[in-house]
């Protein structure tokens, strides 16, 4: 049975569609302004991708911010963000014993602890301030006049971070104008950055328990500063998937899966 999951984000739409237990395609496109068309065109691009049309999907869940959006037009039903992405993580990471994740998105972060089954057992998240999310992350590479691709390999040439006391967007865009201005080096701001965003993932993180494995995963699992900064805030290795931000829309696909089966579909 073929299924899709699309995970509509505040900053990107992603949508996979699966079969079998196998991700036959995926895509990824900007959410924008329109949520809807974006999920359409996702899918459209996912299907490609796997050689599919839209006739071939029998059963669709929605997840993430706007996931009731596209309910009654596109999805059958909708899910939680968290539930899909701990059944993508359970997907991905089957046999690795993964026990913690650290999601990072557009606009908001979680950490879920999972039992030895894959389970969700807790989380914790935070949506209410863009400061340690990859909007956050966004800004404050266009401020450096650094490419977003760039911000990560950049951070790891720095002997010396800098240190970002601000919490808040706002106020941290003004003390690294300052920085700047003082001509501190934008590698040595960048590696406080990537510091100060690990450093409060790691409050959040121990206030859900860290138990390894730790599963990182949302699009800024791919800037490999962000990633050396969490290990070594949390003094340990963490599995990052190839392709990190779909992670949650596999999740919504499977759980696709699972209630067209309980509903008798083939």
């Amino acid at each position: 049975m073929i299924t899709a999951g699309v995970d509509i984000g505040s900053t990107y739409t992603k949508v996979s569609v699966v079969q079998d237990g196998k991700v036959l395609g995926h895509g990824v496109v900007p959410t924008g302004a329109f949520a809807e068309q974006a999920a359409a065109a996702c899918l459209d691009t996912a299907l490609r991708m796997a050689g599919l049309g839209r006739e071939d999907v029998r059963y669709m869940v929605s997840t993430g911010y706007g996931r009731k959006l596209v309910q009654l037009t596109m999805a059958n039903e909708s899910v939680s963000e968290i539930s899909a992405n701990a059944a993508g993580t359970r997907f991905i990471g089957a046999n690795q014993g993964i026990r913690t994740i650290l999601d990072i998105g557009g606009q908001d972060t979680k950490i879920i602890s999972l039992d030895a089954k894959g389970n969700m057992v807790k989380f914790q998240m935070n949506d209410r301030c863009a400061a340690g999310t990859g909007r956050f992350l966004e800004v404050m590479a266009k401020l450096l006049e650094i490419p977003l691709d760039q911000l990560g390999p950049e951070s790891l040439r720095s002997s010396n971070p800098s240190t970002i006391s601000s919490t808040c967007t706002v106020f941290a865009k003004s003390e690294i104008a300052s920085m700047l201005a003082r001509k501190v080096p934008k590698v040595d701001i960048a590696a406080g950055l990537h510091k100060s965003m690990a450093e409060r993932m790691a409050i959040m993180a121990r206030k859900v328990g860290v138990v390894e494995r730790v599963f990182f995963d949302g699009g800024p699992a791919r800037n490999i500063g962000m990633r050396k900064a969490l290990e070594d805030e949390l003094k340990t290795k963490m599995i990052v998937w190839e392709t990190p931000q779909i992670v949650t829309s596999i999740g919504a696909a499977l759980i696709a899966a699972e209630k067209a089966a309980a509903r008798g579909m083939k």
